[in-house]
């Protein structure tokens, strides 16, 4: 390397989490989905509500939203980091008599 020159940007880490949609966001999932979910290639660094954002899913309809069993207030959803491995869920408003 010359004397003054950057170093080559390295790409953004990858990683593979769990997306799962259930009842009507199952739609949102792209074909080939099975069991309603996907394993999606996400950059480090990705929180829930760019998974979701990523997919089209409108955030008014991801009502419940849960990180490996653990429920996310939508106040956590811009701030809570995946990790490789992660099964992220989201299930829509639910409406019952």
């Amino acid at each position: 390397m010359l004397a003054g020159s950057a170093a080559p940007t390295e790409a953004m880490p990858r990683m593979k989490v769990t997306f799962k949609l259930y009842a009507t966001l199952s739609g949102y999932l792209p074909g080939g989905a099975r069991d309603h979910q996907i394993e999606a290639e996400v950059a480090a660094g990705t929180t829930p509500n760019e998974v979701i954002d990523s997919h089209g899913v409108p955030r008014r309809l991801a009502h419940l939203v849960v990180l490996n069993g653990v429920y996310v207030p939508p106040s956590e959803r811009d701030r809570a980091i995946l990790r490789d491995g992660d099964t992220l869920a989201v299930w829509p408003p639910v409406a019952g008599g």
